[in-house]
This record gives C-alpha cells, sequence and structure tokens, in this order.
C-alpha cells in the first residue's frame, strides 16, 4: 500500500489531511443544526477541549445555539461563569434548560473566574461549563484547555469578536454574529479545510435569557460561592 492511501489518523490520531475534516478523537455532542455538524470534525460540539465562541456582543444567541446539545448531556450541573447579565431562568425553562441544573458563579474580577473555570474542569462535576471572559492571556487559555482535557465536559468560552485575530490552544473557534433569521456562523479554526463563506444557521425566537431587567424567577438559580473567594451578591 503506498503512503499516500494511508488514512492520516492510522498515523498519528493527532493528524488529518488539509483537504478533509478531521475524526473526532474524544466524544462529541450533536449540535441540533444539521448544517453546523457536518462541518464540525466529529459531527458535533467536541467535549473535553477548550471551545471558542466569539461574540459581537453576549446575548447575540450563543445561548440557543448550544441548548440542544446542553439538552443532550447526562443531568449533571451546567456552570455559567462570569454570565454578562442576570440569566432569565423562565426564559431558559421554555428552551427546556432546567433551573435546577444551572449553577451561577459571579467573582469580583476575571483573574477568579478562570481560576473558578479551571476548579470545575478538574473536579469533573458539570456536565458542560460556560465561561465568558474579555481578554485573556494565552497562558491562561492553555491552562484551561489543559484542564479539560482532564474533563468529560462540554467547554465553552465566550469571547469578544475582537479576539478571533489573537491565538487560541481552542480546537474549535466559530465567530458568531446576529442575523434576521438567527445567526451567521464563521468558523474560525477547526481540524480541516478553511471554509470562507459563513453559515447560516435559523433560530427559534425565544424569550431574552439573558438581560439588566430580568424577572425574577420563581425558582431561583443555585448561587455557588467559589472557595475563598468573595463572590458577587447577584440581585
Amino acid at each position: 500500500m503506498s503512503a499516500t492511501a494511508i488514512p492520516a489518523e492510522e498515523i498519528h490520531p493527532s493528524l488529518w489531511r488539509a483537504s478533509q475534516l478531521a475524526r473526532g478523537r474524544g466524544r462529541t455532542v450533536d449540535t441540533g443544526y444539521p448544517a453546523l455538524s457536518v462541518e464540525l470534525p466529529g459531527g458535533g460540539w467536541p467535549v473535553g477541549v477548550l471551545i471558542d465562541l466569539l461574540v459581537q456582543q453576549p446575548g447575540v444567541g450563543e445561548m440557543r445555539l448550544l441548548q440542544p446539545a446542553l439538552g443532550l448531556l447526562a443531568n449533571g450541573p451546567i456552570a455559567l461563569v462570569q454570565p454578562p447579565h442576570i440569566p432569565d431562568s423562565l426564559g431558559l425553562g421554555y428552551i427546556g434548560l432546567s433551573p435546577d441544573r444551572l449553577l451561577q458563579i459571579n467573582t469580583p474580577n476575571s483573574s477568579d473566574a478562570l481560576w473558578s473555570a479551571e476548579q470545575i474542569l478538574r473536579a469533573g462535576s458539570c456536565s458542560a461549563l460556560l465561561l465568558w471572559a474579555q481578554h485573556t492571556q494565552s497562558s491562561s487559555l492553555r491552562r484551561l484547555h489543559l484542564a479539560a482535557q482532564s474533563s468529560e465536559t462540554l467547554f465553552i468560552m465566550v469571547r469578544p469578536l475582537t479576539a478571533a485575530q489573537d491565538s487560541s490552544p481552542a480546537l474549535l473557534r466559530l465567530a458568531l454574529r446576529p442575523s434576521a433569521e438567527g445567526l451567521m456562523v464563521d468558523i474560525v479554526k477547526r481540524r480541516g479545510p478553511t471554509r470562507a463563506e459563513p453559515l447560516s444557521i435559523s433560530l427559534q425566537p425565544t424569550p431574552v435569557l439573558f438581560s439588566r431587567h430580568a424577572r425574577l424567577s420563581r425558582r431561583p438559580f443555585t448561587e455557588v460561592i467559589p472557595r475563598s473567594l468573595p463572590a458577587e451578591v447577584v440581585a
């Protein structure tokens, strides 16, 4: 058999041909959006790695994009670290995310938020972790990616769109922009060929999920106070 006929992943799991999507080495979770899943190695969100969602501003639809996958995960907690606004549990409940599964963690500064996220990943106690962050140093990203690799957690970092120009150890990076139908998704980085055209993802209308004026919920979120760290009081 010639060398060109040998699949790259048989030589080493980390290898893939530039013209083809890499085969997923680990577990993936279906995105719930066929047009997106077919463009991702393994056919879904990779578990146990760092995933970057790059947004113009928080709340453009990232929770609705992730909702089908979050609903497929085991009944472990879903941690929301440093969410941009007060989560509206009524809206989240409308799309099938039970407030009983959600842990909201607010910290005084970004360093404490990164520390909290790392401890969650190393503990492996949550099915999913969503971390909203601004400027993050490469060393911190590498620590989080390494911690994620030791877990079975779906780990998503939501960062500003301007971070797309920065390097990142994330195996998957998507840029999200709002559109009339839902989202335009640009694949910034994946284990496979470059895709020049954005994907159009239709999102069904839902109530506001993050709002500065969110209504009080009949069932409040579980507030987690990181050990030895002062936590911000959620009104």
